[in-house]
């Protein structure tokens, strides 16, 4: 156990951790146009979540995938930022007429 929390808890945490990963690739699955911003939000909350479980839970193999889990879902809403001020700076080759 690194994390002191109630076993309860811990495992609350999980099945929501859980969740959000499963509703994450099902939203990629059927929407045809799916919003980047949730789908990797729903990712890191996921991954987050279920690293809490697994610090009362411990299990290596299962926090090294969670962390990498984590690291590129915070990757993916980085690139959605900043893909976003890219599209919403006005461009530099107006010219004045």
């Amino acid at each position: 156990m690194i994390l002191e929390l109630p076993e309860t808890l811990s495992n609350v945490l999980g099945f929501l951790g859980t969740a959000c990963c499963i509703l994450a690739y099902a939203y990629v699955t059927y929407e045809d146009r799916p919003n980047r911003y949730l789908q990797h939000g729903l990712n890191l909350a996921g991954a987050v979540l279920l690293l809490i479980s697994l610090m009362v839970n411990v299990n290596l193999p299962s926090i090294a995938m969670e962390t990498l889990w984590a690291v590129i879902a915070g990757g993916g809403l980085l690139k959605a930022l900043l893909s976003r001020r890219k599209r919403l700076r006005p461009s530099d080759d107006t010219t004045l007429h």
